[in-house]
């Protein structure tokens, strides 16, 4: 009973706003002084705007936005977004599901771009209710063309007939063989994987890998999930955030991934969202959507040392509002950018592990508290968040507000080297070959 109320008051301590937040939030005053609004397009709202992805390199200015529907509509498919003026952001085509009236579910979900010979290709994760499409993961549209919009084509779908319900998220992985691996959420079935020169190469049917398992009872799922090499030990690293917990693996040899550790039996913690490493494997940012819950953070040295096989205690926690919670993050060490649903677009340090500082924010969404999806409402607002490390443009995606473009002052761009760590982050190096030449 004392170890569960002291960690209680550790995360009631760590919850608490830094400086940064003590100026009590108005319309007129939605975010902090370091934090600058380059652009802002709305997209058509009320809750049906999804996840996003930026192109990182300068060369190739867009972004493209899942569009799905949480209720009733019928909006349900892509947006690509040229920033190459990020202050005044511009949709150059809306890709739709054909039939819109006949399909069900929430549409488009997730989104991750990659190149393979030459050429850029977007994947959108899809989820399809009873009626068309009901067994289609995902779609991929060769956008090599843009900014013309009348050169972005369909390639191929990805679709599981034995598994429907399609991919609620997906991760791409730019693995040490120098294969692009997607890697995907399957109802009851872990995480698929699928090779990604094969589907955008005619053979489709023939791309899938493999399934990293989940090291929980029958019927056990992820929910979001992350890959990461790791040249110290040289491995294709899998972090797996899902039911139970937290799950890492170690899959150099896709046929047979085998399990690191776990992080299981956490107080509060019956499934995880979201799991991210630090750039060097050390620590985790990890989520769990539900009201109330805070990011917990994890030193996963213990478990990478060998000594235990199972973390289950937390180093910290943050939150912008108990009240709230926080959908999605990236990390570009030692900051974390948050997508935090009701609270907008946030941005907390990690510089002290044990004590994360919130340092930015803008609260994206003013609508009503009361209006949004899940349990308490809570549901609506800053949905998706990506950053492009060439020169620090941050950008969200808004379930209702749409689409935002940010700086934050002094971060001017990313590389990990830079503050003594890796330079890997959830941004893959298309152009290398393999990894092998950093073993």
């Amino acid at each position: 009973m004392k170890s569960l109320l002291a960690f209680l008051s550790l995360l009631l301590l760590l919850s608490m706003p830094s400086q940064a937040q003590d100026t009590a939030w108005n319309a007129l005053e939605r975010g902090s002084d370091n934090i600058t609004v380059e652009g802002h397009i709305p997209l058509g709202g009320p809750l049906n705007t999804m996840d996003m992805e930026v192109e990182q390199e300068l060369s190739r200015p867009y972004a493209y936005v899942s569009r799905g529907t949480v209720g009733t509509g019928t909006v349900r498919g892509t947006d690509i977004i040229d920033i190459s003026n990020p202050a005044n952001p511009q949709v150059l085509l809306r890709w739709r599901m054909e039939n819109p009236d006949l399909h069900t579910g929430l549409g488009g979900m997730d989104i991750k771009y990659f190149k393979w010979a030459g050429r850029y290709y977007v994947v959108q994760s899809t989820q399809f209710g009873q009626g068309p499409n009901n067994d289609l993961g995902a779609y991929i549209l060769d956008v090599t063309g843009l900014p013309d919009p009348d050169k972005v084509f369909e390639v191929a779908r990805i679709h599981e007939p034995d598994l429907p319900g399609g991919f609620h998220n997906i991760f791409i992985y730019k693995h040490s063989d120098g294969r692009v691996i997607l890697l995907t959420t399957i109802s009851g079935a872990g995480a698929n994987m699928y090779d990604l020169g094969k589907a955008v190469s005619g053979d489709v049917e023939n791309s899938f890998i493999g399934t990293i398992p989940i090291a929980v009872e029958e019927n056990g799922f992820y929910h979001d999930l992350y890959a990461a090499w790791h040249p110290d030990t040289g491995q294709d690293r899998f972090y797996g955030g899902g039911m139970g917990g937290y799950f890492v693996y170690d899959f150099t040899d896709t046929d047979n991934p085998a399990l690191e550790f776990t992080m299981t039996g956490i107080t509060g913690v019956s499934w995880g969202h979201t799991f991210t490493p630090s750039p060097d494997g050390r620590y985790a940012i990890t989520e769990t959507e539900y009201q109330y819950a805070p990011l917990r953070m994890f030193d996963m040295q213990p478990a990478l040392d060998g000594d235990v096989e199972n973390i289950r205690s937390p180093i910290s926690a943050w939150t912008a509002n108990w009240k709230n919670l926080v959908h999605n993050h990236e990390v570009r060490w030692p900051f974390v950018f948050v997508s935090g649903y009701h609270d907008g677009l946030q941005v907390f340090s990690m510089m002290d592990p044990e004590n994360p500082q919130t340092v930015a924010f803008y609260d994206t969404y003013t609508g009503p508290r009361d209006m949004g999806a899940m349990g308490g409402a809570v549901g609506n607002g800053a949905f998706g968040v990506d950053v492009r490390n060439e020169d620090g443009l941050i950008v969200i995606s808004d379930m209702s507000t749409g689409f935002w473009t940010f700086r934050m002052e002094g971060f001017n761009g990313w590389n990990g080297e830079d503050w003594g760590m890796p330079n890997i982050s959830s941004v893959q190096n298309w152009d290398e070959d393999s990894k092998e030449g950093t073993k």
